[in-house]
């Protein structure tokens, strides 16, 4: 299943993945296609270790294929000089700096704490609702909020894509659900592309436009499905009768 779109963002084409050990030879990815339009939100769902880091690690460029192309913004992704912003299953603060050093620690890894870098990302913080909280250490804040800067963190050197791992599987499921809601809107607010992983089939149906399924190892695509709620919010979502019409389709899908 191949598909082509110009102006897109984010496209595998053709992709392999094999991994070497002394054991032998593992094919972790076979002849993946797909694309991410620009600003869109795109999930991708899979069985349990079927590889769907491997497909962020990838499009991040921490691995290579090992054959097909992989193209960012038009470009080979080898060629790329712009940024990705990458968003772990914790949120990984360092509890010996305050909420704000966490957030421009990005800046200073990229030697871009210029006024006006600096002053954008606590802009984000302020706006979010972190300004009081910017003199805080991490312990301080609740589950919740510590994401909520992770995400501000991980916005803060303005990455033309950002990649979403598994984001909310270390929070319970009220703060999940509330989280999932300020990470929707934060996105769609400062319009980023995004690509999210998860194996949480309601998530995706709750935060994507389109959720691409892969097939256990080696993964593959095996269906693409435009969502259809527009920019209907996570807990709107849930309340539609459709709803669980696709938790069903997806469901059924990922155990064929």
């Amino acid at each position: 299943m191949k598909e082509t779109k110009p102006n897109h963002t984010l496209e595998f084409s053709d992709v392999y993945l094999t991994y070497h050990s002394k054991e032998g030879e593992t094919l972790a990815v076979k002849d993946l296609n797909f694309y991410v339009r620009e600003g869109e939100f795109m999930a991708v769902i899979g069985p349990s270790g079927c590889g769907k880091t491997t497909v962020l690690s990838l499009a991040a460029g921490l691995l290579k294929p090992s054959s097909g192309e992989i193209t960012v913004c038009g470009k080979p992704a080898a060629e790329y000089s712009g940024s990705f912003g990458y968003m772990l299953q914790k949120d990984e603060l360092f509890p010996w700096r305050t909420v704000e050093k966490n957030i421009l620690l990005p800046l200073e890894i990229k030697k871009r704490t210029s006024p006006q870098s600096r002053d954008r990302a606590l802009a984000l913080a302020a706006k979010y609702g972190l300004k009081d909280f910017l003199k805080h250490y991490p312990d301080q804040l609740s589950g919740g909020m510590r994401q909520r800067a992770a995400l501000i963190r991980t916005l803060a050197p303005d990455p033309a894509i950002l990649l979403l791992d598994e984001p909310f599987s270390a929070l319970d499921y009220q703060t999940r659900l509330s989280v999932c809601d300020d990470v929707y809107r934060i996105i769609r607010e400062e319009k980023k592309t995004a690509l999210l992983v998860t194996h949480d089939i309601s998530e995706a149906i709750s935060l994507a436009d389109r959720i691409l399924v892969l097939s256990k190892r080696p993964a593959t695509a095996v269906g693409m499905h435009e969502i259809g709620f527009g920019t209907a919010e996570p807990l709107k979502r849930r309340e539609s009768p459709q709803f669980s019409v696709w938790f069903e389709k997806l469901w059924k899908e990922l155990n064929i």
